[in-house]
């Protein structure tokens, strides 16, 4: 397996920081649609909220990321129960995610099959492919490592990072939709465990009709 040295992908992207509006919004908002100009205001928030986020995770230290990933892996565990002969879709570590590849080696020796996600066009719900270590890697979308080949496969649990939770288990991801597109075309529904730093928790993400929430939410302070 590689070292965090051998991913470029681990920099910091700028990104803008527009001013916020969510004030003039209700606080008790939990997803009914939105007049289009306080869509707008969510847009900008989000977007604060995720450079805030983004920004706080990109300090943190090799070590600390490699102490917190290992808690999260056992909340993992007791998330998922027991893996032997299920399909687990996990995914390549990218801007100081947690790294759950030593996890994702652990799986497979008991049982589990891991694939990744792979982006396949912009707007499109993301492909899942089997890997396992020694399999060839290519990069795709945003530089990230994906399986070069194979046939799309759905899993029976995804683990999915977010940049942000909220306490009704709705993420905060980079933007793209392609989870929420993804588990809303899968054919059969998922355990779906959210995976994140504890300092990744919001009060809310002021949820849409098209936001999925996760079974579980599982951070390093939970584990």
């Amino acid at each position: 397996m590689s070292s965090d040295k051998d991913h470029p992908y681990d920099t910091i992207v700028e990104c803008s920081s527009p001013p916020c509006f969510m004030h003039e919004l209700s606080p008790d908002y939990v997803g009914i649609p939105l007049r289009t100009d306080a869509w707008t205001d969510v847009v900008r928030w989000r977007k604060a909220e995720r450079k805030r986020l983004l920004d706080q995770r990109l300090l943190m230290t090799a070590g600390d990321r490699r102490t917190r990933s290992k808690r999260i892996g056992k909340g993992i565990d007791r998330a998922a129960g027991d893996i032997d002969g299920l399909v687990v879709a996990a995914y390549w570590p990218f801007r100081c995610e947690p790294d759950l590849r030593d996890w994702q080696r652990d799986a497979m020796a008991r049982g589990a099959r891991i694939a990744l996600p792979v982006v396949i066009r912009k707007g499109w719900p993301l492909e899942f492919r089997i890997w396992s270590p020694g399999d060839r890697l290519e990069r795709g979308a945003w530089n990230i490592l994906v399986p070069a080949g194979g046939p799309p496969v759905e899993p029976d649990i995804v683990i999915a990072p977010g940049v942000g939770f909220d306490r009704d288990r709705y993420r905060l991801g980079y933007g793209g939709g392609f989870f929420d597109r993804t588990l809303a075309a899968m054919n059969s529904k998922p355990l779906v465990i959210g995976v994140g730093y504890a300092e990744s928790r919001l009060e809310t993400i002021y949820p849409q009709p098209h936001d999925i929430p996760m079974n579980v939410i599982v951070t390093d302070g939970t584990a």
